[in-house]
């Protein structure tokens, strides 16, 4: 959807079915919910919850043709470009983090022209999610003025109106998807996230169409007795997956760590043969295993007990040995 093009985004949103039934369902039917040309929006952050079950269901459905923003992308965006799924990525930074630098893979998609990269401050891209989840045109902010990011994505300066000074006029952003991972969610939709809530609740506002894996499944009580806790509502999701371990390699606050040692191979296999590197990684992690409990398996048990004994450090203190 273009910059402008709030009052369609809005009205699709009104237009929206929101109801309080049963939305647990199966990642394969959820999958089904994306279309070809979707703009899809990844919650978590970088290897923060990265809804992995999902990208891998987009992965086997073999969609074609999507957007994907994200406000650190990691290598999702990477799989889901070599893979042909994606035409424009849309981010502040790509890269499965620091100790591996920039992806090699965006790069040679971007500067080969296959792949669209628009970008943004890590502050502007939150910002427009924000607007799309208040439903407003733009939100004015002072990042990326006297950057060259201000002719990239359609930001505009414009004049403040009390003061006369210069600010950024950041136009929302209404995906027509949100994938999310959380820590639990119920029946109905509702979700619970530990920890930092990165830009999840205003992604899962402004999208049209919200799909969201959780760790655990829990029943609505737990929701009624700590209702301050829910960090999005569910009547704005569509469909609930349950999935264990859903975010591996990477992390679920509180419940295990990154494997880094599985991206260290990774890096390494895109080191050695390029992008034959990443289409061998999705042979054996994408579209080999039939079923998320296939692909829980091919995890090594003692690794993936060993991230979980490093997430329960986080937050306490006795298994840590305080």
């Amino acid at each position: 959807m273009k910059p402008g093009d709030f009052i369609v985004a809005r009205q699709r949103l009104e237009a929206k079915r929101r109801h309080a039934g049963e939305k647990l369902t199966s990642a394969q039917d959820a999958g089904r919910l994306v279309k070809d040309g979707d703009h899809v929006a990844v919650g978590g952050c970088l290897f923060s919850r990265t809804p992995m079950l999902l990208v891998r269901e987009l992965l086997r459905q073999q969609r074609r043709g999507l957007t994907l923003s994200r406000n650190l992308m990691c290598f999702e965006g990477e799989l889901l470009m070599v893979a042909g799924a994606v035409d424009q990525i849309v981010t502040s930074w790509q890269g499965i983090g620091l100790p591996w630098g920039l992806s090699r893979v965006l790069r040679e998609h971007v500067e080969s022209g296959r792949v669209r990269m628009e970008e943004w401050s890590h502050l502007g891209l939150g910002l427009r999610y924000r607007a799309g989840a208040m439903g407003v045109p733009f939100l004015p902010t002072l990042t990326m003025l006297g950057s060259d990011l201000m002719d990239v994505g359609g930001s505009r300066p414009i004049a403040c109106p009390f003061t006369g000074e210069t600010v950024n006029a950041v136009p929302a952003l209404f995906p027509d998807v949100a994938i999310l991972h959380v820590h639990r969610a119920d029946r109905h939709g509702n979700c619970q996230i530990d920890g930092y809530t990165h830009m999840d609740a205003d992604i899962a506002r402004a999208a049209s169409t919200v799909l969201v894996t959780a760790e655990e499944i829990v029943d609505e009580e737990e929701f009624r007795h700590h209702p301050d806790r829910t960090a999005i509502p569910g009547f704005v999701v569509d469909a609930v997956v349950h999935a264990p371990l859903g975010a591996m390699p990477g992390e679920c606050y509180g419940l295990y760590e990154t494997d880094f040692e599985h991206f260290d191979r990774y890096v390494a296999a895109i080191n050695d043969k390029g992008m034959d590197g990443v289409r061998e990684y999705l042979d054996r992690w994408v579209y080999g295993p039939a079923t998320h409990q296939e692909w829980l398996n091919l995890f090594d048990p003692a690794t993936v007990e060993r991230q979980r004994r490093f997430g329960r450090e986080l937050t306490n203190p006795e298994v840590a040995g305080v």
